[in-house]
């Protein structure tokens, strides 16, 4: 059975080995091994992780006898309209098809609304397979930015929203 729970700083080590699992699968034919690396150095670290806890992001993981198998984060953006951004999904490579996105999504977006919130916010890359199960499950694009990531790379990004 796979449970979900909301992570707490005890549990950045575990994030950490997710997305460095995740992220070649997810972007090893879109940009470089360098930008991979890079990225996970500057959005993953402990001390980046922590930050965004401590800022009020909610961290779920996904987890299958004790085996943690994906994540999902997300915050206010805007409190006035309620719109919140996922910030970040990924599920292990060899756990997909077992509808943890999805799981995930759905989480994330009660949540959201028990708080308030009217709409979601998230980036995706304009080459990622991602764009399409977010387009099946409700986002639409709200417009297309070339995001400079630092280190003179780009991320060449979907803004999509969906309503909830």
């Amino acid at each position: 059975m796979i449970l979900l729970r909301k992570a707490k700083e005890e549990d950045i080590e575990s994030i950490q080995q997710l997305a460095s699992k995740t992220w070649p699968d997810a972007y090893g034919s879109i940009i470089s091994a360098e930008q991979i690396s890079y990225m996970l150095e500057k959005m993953y670290n402990r001390g980046e992780l922590l930050s965004q806890l401590k800022q009020g992001y909610t961290f779920l993981i996904a987890e299958e006898n004790d085996k943690d198998l994906g994540f999902a984060a997300f915050s206010t953006i805007d409190s006035q309209p309620h719109i919140y951004k996922l910030h970040k999904l990924y599920v292990l490579p060899e756990a997909h098809g077992k509808g943890l996105g999805k799981l995930l999504i759905n989480e994330v977006t009660d949540l959201i609304r028990q708080a308030g919130g009217k709409s979601v916010e998230l980036n995706v890359n304009r080459e990622n397979n991602a764009v399409e199960f977010y387009k099946r499950i409700g986002f639409k694009i709200k417009e297309t930015v070339d995001l400079d990531v630092g280190n003179g790379f780009l991320m060449n990004d979907y803004v999509m929203q969906m309503a909830i």
